[in-house]
């Protein structure tokens, strides 16, 4: 029965294989391609020459010109996030998430540029005054109304997307927010198609381009919609129970058919839709809390949301969708046996199926865990029971921030220097793979410690799930 048992728990593990090199490079290529690409067709279309033409021509060429450009970097954000698996695992979410908000914000500035240097080159052409023009333009050509639209659309979004007003949101509604991005993209194609002189007068933009709207639809349809349906009604996940591990953290466990086909591992993340009622199509992505098994995975979830404080209201029996398994918090880049678990918080869900998961020697494997009371160390007796079993090393550290100082470290060790403190309890650090999962001003400070502290970059991993 054990050697049954072994074999099976065996198959859940599937084989660690670091994505290919070379995918990196060429997801970053084929996106300056696409950008060069789009130049050149504005120099086949006289691009060049109207800048020596009179002034209306010459603002009229490099609005083309940046109108194109923006239009060609807002269909690269849109094939950053559509969850392209060679794309996903050369990059992870957090790096992902970081290119996906450049590239946007220069999408979005080229697309104001655009209106306005449009708007002026065509006031001086019929010589006319700015706001007439503007109204003209909007009402009488072709698909500019749509364009309008579009464009206020994507102003949501990128307002929204800013630093500040991303805090002061809620996930759920700047989730919903950003969808509007489908709606700016999806109306800026018939003001391309009727009135741009590009897509009018060349066939090979037309190719290009009606090219470059499939694939970027395509992987939208195939990645975002089709693969995650396809495994929901495969796998038949419903939840199984619900357990709450302290006053603000609720554990939800789930069950289906051959969940092992999932290739998930632990560390990695899936985006959850319980059928539980209205708002049910807003997912949120959580982390798997422990190692995944054959037939059960589950999550461990804080109060932070409306998505999250839904979870303690779940019932058995509840229908669930997935998209995923993201994420590269995983055992994937290990370059050592050794393995120093850095959490504070929530963020010792994913560290806590990695200790249950990996392979390491009894003695090799140290988890230092930041929490602000005793109450809120979740997963205590499975983190002592570990300790015993496997030999981890657990050391707890509760209490407040430090005043006035970014650190790991509560109040009561305030006179321990950062990396002092993590040498202090894992003098030869340096010879592990540290994994740091916490709140973002946590991860800094944790992040900057081990480094402080010898651990070369290529032994730190880490993955932030902020939005």
């Amino acid at each position: 029965m054990a050697t049954r048992s072994a074999r099976r728990h065996a198959k859940l593990r599937p084989r660690l294989r670091p994505a290919p090199i070379w995918w990196r490079d060429a997801v970053a290529m084929a996106c300056w391609v696409s950008v060069l690409a789009v130049v050149a067709l504005w120099l086949t279309g006289r691009g060049i020459q109207l800048l020596a033409a009179k002034p209306a021509d010459q603002l009229t060429s490099v609005g083309r010109l940046t109108g194109l450009v923006a239009a060609d970097l807002l269909l690269v954000q849109v094939f950053l996030m559509a969850r392209v698996p060679m794309i996903e695992r050369s990059y992870g979410q957090d790096e992902l998430a970081r290119r996906h908000r450049l590239v946007g914000f220069w999408s979005f500035n080229l697309l104001i540029a655009h209106v306005i240097l449009i708007t002026i080159g065509y006031t001086f052409t019929d010589h006319n005054n700015v706001l007439r023009e503007t109204w003209t333009i909007v009402t009488t050509y072709g698909g500019m109304l749509l364009a309008a639209a579009g464009t206020a659309a994507l102003t949501v979004v990128t307002v929204t997307s800013v630093r500040a007003a991303r805090r002061a949101l809620r996930y759920e509604s700047w989730h919903l927010l950003h969808l509007y991005a489908y709606l700016g993209v999806g109306f800026s194609v018939p003001h391309e198609i009727w009135t741009g002189a590009d897509f009018a007068t060349s066939s090979l933009a037309r190719v290009y381009w009606w090219s470059a709207y499939g694939v970027a639809a395509g992987a939208i349809l195939v990645f975002r919609v089709c693969r995650p349906l396809w495994r929901t009604f495969r796998h038949g996940i419903t939840v199984t129970s619900v357990v709450r591990e302290s006053p603000d953290v609720v554990t939800v466990r789930m069950g289906g058919r051959g969940l092992h086909r999932l290739r998930v591992r632990a560390g990695q993340f899936f985006i959850f839709r319980f059928l539980d009622g209205p708002g049910w199509s807003r997912g949120n992505p959580y982390s798997l809390s422990a190692a995944p098994r054959f037939d059960h995975i589950q999550i461990t979830a804080k109060d932070l949301g409306d998505g999250s404080g839904r979870l303690a209201r779940l019932r058995p029996g509840t229908k669930v969708l997935i998209e995923g398994p993201y994420g590269r918090l995983t055992g994937e880049h290990r370059v050592g046996d050794k393995v120093a678990m850095l959490a504070c918080g929530i963020g010792i869900t994913p560290l806590r199926a990695l200790l249950e998961d990996l392979p390491y020697a009894s003695g090799n494997a140290v988890l230092v865990y930041r929490a602000r009371s005793e109450p809120d160390l979740v997963f205590r007796a499975e983190l002592d029971e570990l300790a015993r079993h496997r030999g981890v090393t657990v050391y707890y550290f509760t209490g407040p921030r430090i005043p006035d100082r970014n650190s790991w470290l509560p109040w009561s060790a305030a006179e321990w220097r950062d990396s002092d403190a993590l040498l202090r309890l894992v003098p030869d650090l340096r010879e592990y793979d540290v994994f740091v999962c916490g709140p973002d001003q946590w991860m800094d400070a944790a992040s900057a410690a081990a480094l402080e502290a010898g651990v070369p970059p290529s032994q730190l991993h880490q993955e932030r799930f902020t939005w």
